[in-house]
């Protein structure tokens, strides 16, 4: 549209005249931040303390003297926002550089909280994106061979991937905000001169639809490579199935499954919101299992959510405090010993259900294994989760599942399916091969919500001995 009918030097102009203001309280605000997280340095890692707040100090003042000087220095506020950018991005990989593997995994936040921030609350061109991130990537190498006691495994795994993946999407989440804001009002300036751009500006809304969707469907193709295939999970059983249906493009429930020492663990996770939230939630919950299962041993599943809720609470720096994030997951964790034909589980929240051929051939029983009454993350009155163990027997049925299923909305009253009706479905085709029982369960979820919109993810397991 400013293509057709105004220069883009007058758009510009009228884009740098609407948020200079919000970019400047952007750099204060950020100016100020730097500063007062060195507290949180001073608690965490007081040794090093003094040097973490004099790269802070110089930092924060050298982006002062610009943003003040910036007239006369000719420069924008663009270039203001920029160097206070670059400078905590270097300094927080200097910090990472220096710390251990228990204090790296902490500040791994931090560092994700920056970039997240800024694909919130700047505006700017693409270059100075891509600029900011090779510096980034540079500055971190630098450091690393200058200080790190590291291996580089336990510099990538505990916190240097996940944080130059969200660094990664921070890059097109700007592009996306500047190309929506500079196109608003382009748009805005064309209307009010022609009613003729009317049709046009309307090809360009569903233009930057299309490239959302397009930025939030990369997401998923990442987030389906870290979640298991159905067929991937259906080897470690005899028989199984996943019934997976995210409300939106990007999930926040997921599944997990790994084996070791003749014992196949799985989760069934389930987390706080659903879409590009949630997402982020399910990268953070897939993580700390590979985490605390592969790489530090732990297969006590009581344990493992007890191990769970604390990075979540460290990670997220959640301690009760109002406003602050309560993200958390409602989890099944599975530990079924073959050697044993045994089943040790633990649950935040969702229970389990186990269906067993009782005497009768067409006889069958469905035993509810209660969890533990708090989520995995941040709650009042949270105590350690619980582990459960179960004999198992040939044949059993093994359910685990989010609460999208029994919650959704629909039949001809519009009222939820509710836990009752699915547990009456889930003995009822008990018997069937668990592809077939998938099948089933699709269809009358989908016979249940008839024209109403999906409330939840919806994520059903079920295995096989």
């Amino acid at each position: 549209m400013s293509d057709i009918l105004l220069p883009e030097s007058l758009v510009k102009q009228e884009f740098y005249n609407k948020t200079e203001k919000f970019h400047i309280m952007a750099c204060w605000i950020g100016v100020a931040l730097n500063l007062v997280w060195f507290l949180g340095d001073y608690l965490s890692i007081p040794e090093y303390w003094v040097p973490f707040f004099i790269f802070r100090l110089c930092v924060s003042l050298g982006s002062l003297c610009i943003l003040f000087f910036r007239h006369a220095l000719k420069l924008s506020i663009y270039t203001c926002m920029f160097v206070l950018v670059l400078g905590i991005s270097v300094q927080n990989a200097y910090m990472w550089s220096v710390m251990d593997v228990h204090h790296l995994q902490k500040h791994a936040f931090a560092y994700m909280v920056l970039f997240i921030g800024v694909g919130m609350l700047v505006l700017w061109e693409m270059r100075l994106s891509w600029i900011l991130l090779a510096a980034t990537i540079v500055a971190n190498v630098i450091f690393y061979v200058l200080n790190s006691p590291l291996t580089v495994d336990e510099f990538i795994t505990n916190g240097g991937l996940l944080t130059f993946t969200v660094a990664f999407f921070c890059v097109f989440l700007i592009r996306t905000r500047y190309r929506l804001t500079y196109n608003e009002i382009s748009s805005r300036m064309e209307l009010a001169k022609s009613k003729e751009m009317v049709e046009q500006a309307h090809e360009e809304v569903v233009l930057q639809k299309k490239e959302i969707t397009d930025s939030i469907n990369y997401a998923r193709s990442i987030q389906r490579s870290l979640i298991p295939a159905e067929e991937q999970f259906g080897t470690y059983f005899k028989d199984s199935f996943v019934l997976f249906k995210p409300k939106d493009i990007v999930s926040g429930d997921f599944y997990w499954i790994h084996e070791k020492d003749n014992c196949i663990f799985y989760a069934t996770g389930d987390c706080t919101g659903h879409g590009v939230p949630g997402g982020f939630m399910t990268m953070l919950g897939i993580s700390f299992l590979d985490e605390i299962v592969e790489a530090k041993k732990v297969s006590d599943p009581g344990m493992i959510l007890n191990l769970m809720r604390d990075k979540i609470i460290g990670t997220l720096k959640q301690n009760g405090n109002f406003g602050e994030s309560k993200d958390g997951m409602d989890i099944t964790v599975c530990v079924i010993d073959k050697s044993k034909q045994e089943l040790l589980y633990a649950s935040a929240n969702n229970p389990l259900y186990l269906i067993r051929q009782s005497g009768h051939e067409n006889l069958r029983t469905l035993s509810i294994y209660k969890a533990d009454k708090q989520p995995c993350g941040f709650y009042h009155d949270y105590k350690p989760f619980t582990s459960q163990r179960i004999a198992l027997q040939a044949g059993d049925c093994i359910y685990t599942f989010s609460d999208g299923f029994p919650d959704q909305f629909g039949g001809p009253n519009g009222k939820k399916f509710m836990h009752r009706q699915f547990k009456e479905l889930l003995l009822k085709h008990a018997a069937l091969p668990f592809q077939q029982q998938k099948q089933l369960l699709s269809n009358a979820f989908s016979s249940w919500q008839g024209d109403l919109d999906q409330v939840d993810d919806v994520l059903v397991i079920g295995v096989r001995l």
